[in-house]
């Protein structure tokens, strides 16, 4: 299993869609949302994916497809 920890920048039209549950629903990773940020503008949420290095590959281009833009965490962020 890897563990992977991520921005994601949401834009106004997706903020109210459930976009981390259909992630959990479509791919076999686990989602935990350690940090997040949403106003009617933007959302921005640090999260960790745990799983299968390809099934995580697969979650992060989905995403990216979604229009979320995704960039990985760097180390020490959201240790504390």
């Amino acid at each position: 299993m890897d563990k992977t920890r991520l921005w994601l920048m949401f834009p106004a039209r997706l903020i109210t869609r459930p976009v981390l549950w259909e992630l959990g629903r479509k791919f076999e990773v686990v989602t935990n949302v350690r940090q997040a940020s949403v106003t009617d503008e933007i959302g921005i949420v640090s999260l960790e994916l745990d799983g299968q290095r390809e099934e995580i590959k697969k979650a992060i281009a989905w995403l990216e497809e979604e229009g979320i833009k995704v960039e990985p965490v760097e180390i020490g962020t959201i240790a504390s």
